[in-house]
């Protein structure tokens, strides 16, 4: 029977390139000489450093240049409000991998609301999808790809 998993993966090496990119940008950029600015990640997070407010919006605009360069969809990022301080400000970024048991719920239901010939499972953090043709799978893959979860999906493991 043919079936793929529906997961939210993002590759953290091509967000740890698009972080180095983004931070010699902020070092070579005019409006950032003598500033303490800068970009810092630790496995799926990254923390934004500058002096003021506004400096963490400009950057946060070039790594969502570099992100959306290097392929790395941006509606995987959980962005933080920034907390800032006399001579300080921070933000902090979280770059989502997996989907959480609601959303796998969500999707299921979706799935299953749209009476088509397949079956919906919640595998851990991804969703296997199951059916006897494989055009029925490619419309779960087109009703997902319609709504929105708040998350990027990709499709994968599809097997026939």
């Amino acid at each position: 029977m043919p079936s793929f998993d529906v997961v939210s993966e993002v590759d953290l090496q091509e967000v740890r390139n698009a972080v180095d990119q983004a931070n010699r940008e902020v070092g070579t950029r005019f409006d950032f000489k003598g500033v303490d600015a800068k970009f810092e990640q630790s496995g799926a997070e990254i923390a934004l450093r500058a002096d003021v407010e506004f400096q963490l919006q400009q950057m946060m605009d070039i790594l969502e240049k570099k992100l959306v360069k290097r392929k790395v969809d941006i509606g995987s990022m959980d962005i933080k409000e920034p907390e800032t301080t006399i001579n300080a400000a921070r933000q902090q970024i979280i770059i989502r991998q997996g989907i959480d048991s609601d959303t796998c719920r969500k999707v299921v239901k979706a799935i299953k609301t749209a009476k088509l010939k397949v079956q919906a499972q919640v595998q851990g953090e991804q969703v296997r999808v199951t059916g006897k043709k494989r055009d029925d799978l490619q419309q779960v893959i087109a009703l997902l790809k319609e709504s929105d979860f708040g998350l990027p999906f990709q499709y994968i493991n599809f097997r026939d």
